[in-house]
């Protein structure tokens, strides 16, 4: 299989790449240069932003195309639209926050998604990300096109600091405000899992819409950082707080305490969707030590400090705000 991966350096694409070369597949990966390409893979440059920066790609035909694209929908139909008649399929990774707030517990692909215009510039991520579906769509057509609405993305990578944060706090040990309650159900997908599905959606020639995370209930708030505290934090204290007392000490859902959210209408939203049809498809999600392990694993191997990448916020608790609400 020749894959043509935009992007392929950081976070998803890279694992995405790593994947395919595990497979002996055929990879180029185009991408502006900032990163080194995964080794392996033949690396094009340019910047998809830029007038003429799809020149690299005026040549060549690949099997599959993956693109993890965020900001301006225009950019996604631009990339399908010269690869439309060179390619034979477009993967585009989504993501769940397509689906109209508020969500449904159990909602399914068919749920109501908010406007998009695959014409468009940046402008909100949910928007955007819709955009995007719909500029793949129109230019390969809805046979040709995967839809892979991922959820909370968690693993090695990551850079956006939710799993990388959990796991240097523990490091520091100490008492550790968790948020509960314990048995709070959570859920996510790990990147290697969603690589993997991705190619295997590929090969299969499979279409349409696919949610891409764990199945409802089967991972936890305390499994989670019972996994964190396993592998980074033997000296680490968890303290299990009800959501009402940390909501109540002006601390920021998700954002604060990434990944938690308190019991209601927005965890509803955000933990409990179904992904029946992707695991009926083939997807396949390894146990929370593992994603756990292995980001620890990582995080060690490049001295700690997670990549951030600059158009997102930063993550995490500051020290003196948690030693407040813990009441020390």
């Amino acid at each position: 299989m020749r894959l043509l991966m935009l992007g392929g350096t950081e976070f998803v694409g890279r694992a995405v790449t790593e994947a395919a070369l595990a497979r002996g597949w055929e990879v180029t990966v185009f991408h502006r240069g900032h990163h080194a390409a995964p080794e392996g893979a033949t690396a094009v440059h340019g910047d998809r932003t830029a007038e003429g920066g799809l020149a690299a790609l005026a040549d060549g035909e690949w099997d599959v195309v993956v693109d993890t694209w965020s900001a301006a929908p225009r950019v996604v139909r631009e990339s399908a639209r010269l690869l439309a008649g060179r390619a034979g399929r477009y993967v585009y990774v989504s993501s769940g926050s397509v689906y109209r707030y508020p969500g449904e517990a159990g909602s399914d692909e068919s749920f109501p998604v908010v406007d998009g215009d695959p014409d468009a510039d940046a402008t909100e991520y949910a928007q955007d990300k819709r955009g995007g579906e719909l500029a793949a769509v129109a230019e390969f057509g809805a046979g040709r096109t995967v839809l892979a609405r991922a959820g909370l993305i968690l693993g090695r990578y990551e850079n956006i600091g939710r799993l990388p944060w959990w796991l240097n706090r523990v490091a520091r040990g100490g008492p550790v405000l968790a948020p509960g309650p314990r048995d709070l159900d959570i859920q996510y997908i790990d990147v290697r899992d969603l690589a993997e599905w991705i190619l295997h959606a590929a090969s299969a020639g499979l279409h349409g819409p696919y949610n891409l995370v764990s199945p409802m209930g089967q991972i936890t708030m305390g499994e989670l950082l019972d996994a964190c505290t396993a592998v980074a934090g033997p000296d680490a204290s968890l303290r299990w707080t009800d959501p009402e007392t940390v909501l109540a000490a002006g601390i920021e859902q998700w954002m604060e305490l990434p990944v938690w959210l308190a019991p209601g209408e927005l965890h509803e939203t955000m933990h409990r969707t179904s992904s029946r049809k992707a695991i009926d498809a083939g997807l396949g999600t390894r146990p929370v030590t593992d994603t756990v392990r292995d980001t620890w694993e990582w995080l060690r191997s490049i001295g700690g400090a997670a990549p951030q990448r600059p158009d997102r916020p930063v993550v995490g608790l500051a020290p003196d705000k948690e030693a407040k609400a813990l009441g020390l």
